[in-house]
């Protein structure tokens, strides 16, 4: 490894606009792809919430889909959908999205359930529908805790995007891999810093983001 470092220094600059792009797409890989699983995130936790859902036989399937497909990693969807869908962003996107579904359909129903009973409560009184109860007195109170959920997950989805394109799903861990299977060191360390700059930098966003919802 030591060996490696010093043949890797100086970084190069040869190919930078061809890299900096694929950070681009690993970012847009992570943004998509935590959006998509948001909708069906939103869509999904209040039938997982015990305090919204109360049938069991409604409920308890609902938390098994969503743990199936949080115990499944990106990295296994992603493998799964470049055989299915083939090459390209398109898988990573799929393979983010389908994980983090259940990540963060989990974590929005936890949340959900950590709010006081008083609000939902008041109005059922009211004779609101199922919708009407979501929209207007557990949405409102529920949104900063989701958003900045949201915004965790995105944190993370970054980071795990840089390595799909390993197997094939796009962005800046094509590159790395491509590097590293041509033993071209100072390129891969170029690589290995771009991907250090770009998480560092979603982190430090996310994190104010979330300290200013907080």
């Amino acid at each position: 490894m030591a060996n490696w470092a010093g043949r890797a220094w100086p970084p190069s600059t040869a190919d930078l606009g061809l890299l900096l792009l694929r950070a681009a797409e690993t970012f847009a890989i992570a943004l998509v792809g935590t959006t998509l699983a948001g909708i069906l995130a939103l869509a999904s936790c209040t039938l997982a919430a015990r305090n919204i859902t109360t049938n069991g036989f409604l409920r308890l399937p609902t938390r098994w889909f969503l743990n199936t497909l949080r115990g499944i990693d990106s990295f296994v969807f992603a493998i799964l959908f470049v055989a299915a869908v083939g090459l390209g962003p398109f898988a990573g996107v799929l393979g983010v999205a389908l994980h983090t579904w259940g990540s963060m359909a989990k974590l929005f129903a936890e949340t959900i359930e950590d709010m006081p009973a008083g609000p939902l409560d008041a109005a059922r009184l009211t004779g609101a529908s199922r919708v009407k109860v979501v929209s207007y007195a557990l949405v409102p109170d529920a949104l900063p805790g989701l958003s900045s959920i949201a915004l965790y997950m995105l944190e993370f989805n970054v980071r795990t995007s840089t390595v799909l394109g390993i197997v094939g799903a796009g962005g800046i861990g094509l590159e790395l891999k491509n590097s590293l299977d041509l033993l071209n060191f100072p390129r891969l360390a170029t690589v290995i810093l771009i991907i250090l700059a770009m998480v560092t930098l979603v982190d430090q966003i996310s994190a104010r983001l979330r300290r200013h919802l907080g």
